[in-house]
């Protein structure tokens, strides 16, 4: 019977020592997990990050554009109607024409204005793109 506890006492320990290595990978792999985990949550945090702002500059930007571009077209219009009364007697058809084509001047500048500033507008996430393409290089295996 002594020799029979003996095996059992000496059973566990010998399961104890192969558990180690197992323990320790799956303790490895656990934390491997935890830190890709962690990774994901710091890119996704700064992608809520970055469309939160950019939103808000769009947003922004728009509503001063629209009321930008309103109050302009109010003090176009005035400006010339009140060319047009001006000249009424004498040259209201070539005054008509001069504002007309100023409109259109006016109107072609603005968009090549704003098809060069959509062109040099950052990428949209360009900070979490560029992150994700560190980690992408950081796990690579180096030759």
């Amino acid at each position: 019977m002594a020799t029979r506890k003996m095996n059992d006492d000496s059973a566990p320990t010998s399961n104890h020592h192969m558990d180690g290595p197992v323990i320790g990978l799956l303790h490895s792999i656990k934390q491997l997990l935890a830190t890709l985990l962690s990774m994901a949550q710091t890119r996704l945090e700064l992608l809520t990050t970055e469309l939160q702002t950019d939103i808000q500059r769009l947003g922004a930007t728009l509503l001063w554009s629209l009321a930008a571009l309103f109050a302009l077209s109010i003090g176009c219009f005035l400006a010339a109607l009140s060319l047009i009364f001006i000249f009424w007697d004498t040259h209201r058809v070539l005054v008509s024409i001069c504002v007309t084509a100023a409109f259109f001047g006016f109107t072609l500048l603005a968009i090549l204005i704003v098809a060069k500033r959509l062109r040099d507008y950052p990428r949209l996430l360009q900070g979490t793109l560029t992150e994700l393409q560190r980690d992408q290089e950081s796990l690579r295996p180096r030759s």
